[in-house]
């Protein structure tokens, strides 16, 4: 049976978060995703308050940037968190983007080199190996986590990336646990993106089949379909103005990008977005999101599953309680 996970980014409170966790775990969720969200909500302190109020849901970073965090003290954050929730952690890492990355000083120059590089420090520190590391942009020497007061022991924390374009795709399918997929894009989108891993996989000698594959699906559900849409077209507006080229891989046709485009700017005013919501179709937003009644988005999830996807990653629109409730104990093949 497939267990669903949920997805949180700062729309709610921590204190909420925490009440969003323990109704997923006792639902039988698989895990929960805190997202480092924009300049907004860091990731690890809502990770650690997830943790620490369950007992057996995942808690993962849905996902962190590899470029304002030096790798060696994203170990050490990975092995905290493990500390506190054995077993139970997921590192997942991103490359971040553009206009926020520049706008504060970071370029983002080679991040396929870049993410290689991090991914090999941080797996062989939470190894407990001793690192000497001289790379383009990682350079360690003679580091390890230095346990003083608890046992040397390895740190069981998989290692996620959140690709999205096709080559960071295939890195990931060479070097990655898992990857955690996108939201917003097509079955169309997967079917390539699945590609990539393979790809990469056998770069390793592996096969697609060791690679986890949650993927972020924008979900609001409601029992007036139309309410629904409307809770989920903002989004997907905002989103096209945002992402255009992964739209336009999508599907989404370029003159409708255009039109969004024109009247969007960054960061967008949420009367823009209204704006732009209004140029944005019904059966775009179905395309791109799981949205209308409960049994309308457990469709429309059944569709990435069957294109790749492992585990649904819910972002929530609405009522997180229904939305979670809509998907306990849902099997995709019944």
């Amino acid at each position: 049976m497939t267990r669903p996970a949920i997805y949180l980014q700062d729309a709610h409170a921590i204190s909420e978060g925490i009440s969003f966790s323990k109704y997923a775990e006792e639902r039988n969720f698989d895990a929960v995703w805190q997202a480092d969200s924009r300049l907004v909500r860091e990731a690890s302190v809502p990770m650690a308050a997830f943790a620490a109020c369950t007992e057996k849901i995942k808690i993962g970073s849905g996902v962190i940037d590899v470029w304002t965090r030096n790798p060696a003290r994203l170990a050490s954050m990975f092995a905290t968190l493990d500390d506190l929730a054995p077993g139970r952690i997921l590192c997942g890492l991103g490359a971040w983007w553009d206009p926020l990355a520049t706008k504060v000083g970071v370029s983002r120059v080679r991040p396929l080199k870049v993410m290689r590089e991090v991914v090999d420090v941080v797996r062989a520190l939470l190894a407990n190996e001793t690192v000497t590391f001289e790379g383009e942009f990682v350079s360690l020497d003679g580091v390890e986590l230095d346990y003083v007061y608890q046992e040397r022991k390895p740190k069981d924390v998989p290692i996620y990336i959140g690709a999205t374009g096709m080559k960071m795709m295939e890195l990931t399918g060479e070097i990655a646990d898992g990857v955690v997929l996108n939201y917003l894009v097509s079955p169309d989108y997967n079917n390539r993106a699945m590609d990539a891993l393979q790809k990469g996989a056998e770069k390793a000698g592996r096969s697609i089949d060791e690679i986890d594959r949650p993927q972020l699906v924008v979900c609001s559900v409601h029992e007036d379909r139309d309410t629904a849409l409307s809770m989920a077209r903002n989004m997907v507006a905002q989103y096209l103005g945002q992402q255009p080229h992964i739209m336009e891989a999508s599907g989404v046709p370029k003159s409708l990008l255009d039109d969004v485009g024109q009247i969007l700017t960054w960061p967008a005013t949420h009367e823009q977005v209204e704006a732009a919501a209004k140029l944005v179709p019904d059966d775009i937003v179905q395309m791109l999101t799981a949205s209308g009644t409960a049994a309308e988005a457990r469709e429309a999830v059944a569709g990435y599953m069957a294109n790749g996807c492992t585990s649904p990653v819910l972002y929530p629109l609405g009522d997180v309680y229904a939305t979670i409730d809509a998907f306990a104990g849902w099997d995709h093949n019944s």
